[in-house]
């Protein structure tokens, strides 16, 4: 698994908890429905931290909550 896809997992984990779609996501975050597009594709592959930032408020979540799940944890960057 490629590194970008933990956070797109991840965004789209929290999405489900709150019944959200991609695109009341970028409503409610302020981020703009394009740039969450090309992160969810993958054409986004190293998003801003700002951009995290304003998703993880979206979530009522410090930024530092929204990066703690095990699969980023657990991540190897030597494979």
């Amino acid at each position: 698994m490629e590194y970008y896809e933990l956070y797109v997992r991840r965004i789209r984990q929290l999405c489900k908890r709150n019944d959200w779609s991609i695109n009341t996501l970028a409503t409610i975050s302020g981020v703009k429905q394009s740039t969450l597009n090309n992160i969810m594709h993958g054409q986004t592959q190293g998003p801003r931290i700002m951009t995290l930032h304003k998703l993880a408020i979206a979530f009522s979540m410090t930024l530092s909550e929204f990066l703690d799940f095990d699969e980023i944890k657990d991540y190897s960057f030597d494979e």
